[in-house]
């Protein structure tokens, strides 16, 4: 290896590393935001969860997940740290492993407030262990759906996981819902929706804010490379378009939410960036700047309708994943062949139901044996009270509650 590929090596490396750790700060954007859009006595819990289940995407990836989406195998081998690639195995382990916990987030914030948090964990183990790693052969790791046809040759493209990623955790957490049902008081009779608001709204924007940073990294280092002008020109693209759909979505929600409400809706807003951001995901190195934009507009009006009528079929869902990472994530799938002529809508939408299907089912399953097993509910005088108590032993606000002074 001469100097200027060692140099190449080393610069992809250390990039491949620092987009990894910025998606691994969307682990504390997601936290912030879930802790701020649930009441109060259900924060430590969230918090719990959160800690709790990047921890296990961590180990149960390294055990078998990437072995099964990259090798077909069941266990790891070994990580080897220097090869044919262009950036350092490892670094590639990383980057991926951060994103299995990004899709199991999105299921936590979807079930708050009612959930077991050992329930949760248990679920946790095989949806970043295997459900997740499976879906992910099919696409990233390019290899046959059960040996009957490859998303990639079909025309399926999926940048950084609009689909892969965001609409996978949504259909794992739309699995969960159905079994867990509503939160107490959510929905009234002739149809009445009773908002159940946050506790710590400024929580909420800064993780917001937390997770668009990180989404630099998740869209940014899906590039794979930056150390030819080709490729820095790529990442300063994706990086543009990232920030610009985010931007466009926030601003499409907010005026939708004002004439629709009457009130400038900070938590559509909040959604409204990050459904920008979903949507710009499966594709962000093709569009035009102001395409981006209108990209993440169009994701910003989707997401706001998409809230509002899961709320009218009774789907019960405390910060809006489903419909952020799902609806918008089957949306910006759809816009791929827009702007990239490699992609067809016809192989978008047999990827798309490919993901959906077998996630939803399989989590489905997970789910109900975990109900039966051991239940997936707290009791209802536990959800009254309040799960932290129930679950963690703790108040997250002890000075604000009656068991605190």
């Amino acid at each position: 290896m001469n100097e200027i590929a060692e140099l190449s090596y080393a610069l992809d490396t250390f990039y491949f590393l620092i987009c990894g750790a910025l998606v691994m700060w969307m682990a504390a954007g997601f936290s912030m935001l879930e802790s701020g859009l649930v009441r109060a006595k259900n924060t430590t819990e969230i918090l719990t969860k959160n800690i709790s289940l990047y921890a296990i995407a961590c180990i149960m990836y390294l055990v078998c997940g990437y072995a099964i989406m990259y090798e077909g195998g069941f266990f790891l081998a070994g990580i080897t740290d220097a090869g044919d690639d262009y950036y350092s195995p490892s670094s590639d382990f990383f980057f991926q492993v951060v994103f299995v916990a990004t899709a199991m987030s999105i299921i936590s914030g979807a079930v708050a407030e009612r959930m077991k948090l050992w329930a949760f964990l248990a679920f946790a183990v095989i949806m970043t262990g295997f459900i997740y790693p499976m879906s992910g052969s099919w696409t990233w790791g390019e290899l046959d759906v059960f040996g009957m046809y490859n998303l990639g040759d079909l025309g399926f493209s999926d940048f950084a996981g609009s689909g892969i990623v965001h609409m996978a955790g949504a259909a794992a957490a739309l699995a969960g819902v159905l079994l867990l049902g509503a939160r107490k008081g959510k929905y009234g009779k002739n149809g009445q929706i009773n908002a159940i608001p946050g506790a710590n709204l400024p929580l909420a924007t800064l993780g917001t804010f937390i997770l668009w940073m990180g989404w630099f990294g998740f869209n940014g280092g899906s590039v794979l490379q930056t150390s030819t002008i080709d490729t820095a020109n790529e990442v300063a693209i994706v990086f543009l378009n990232t920030n610009t759909a985010a931007a466009g979505g926030a601003v499409a929600a907010l005026i939708l939410a004002r004439l629709w409400f009457k009130k400038a809706d900070l938590t559509m807003a909040l959604n409204g960036a990050l459904a920008g951001l979903v949507t710009i995901t499966a594709e962000p190195s093709t569009p035009t700047p102001f395409v981006a934009t209108l990209f993440g507009m169009i994701g910003g009006l989707v997401v706001v309708f998409s809230i509002v009528t899961l709320d009218k079929l009774k789907i019960d869902d405390p910060v809006g994943a489903i419909s952020v990472h799902g609806v918008v994530g089957l949306l910006g799938l759809l816009l791929v062949p827009i702007t990239n002529s490699d992609a067809s809508f016809f192989g978008q939408i047999i990827g798309a139901l490919t993901i959906f299907i077998w996630v939803f089912v399989s989590s489905l399953i997970v789910w109900g044996i975990i109900k039966a097993v051991m239940g997936i509910r707290v009791s209802e005088e536990e959800e009254y009270e309040g799960v932290d108590i129930a679950e963690c032993g703790m108040d997250a606000y002890p000075e604000f509650t009656t068991s605190g002074n």
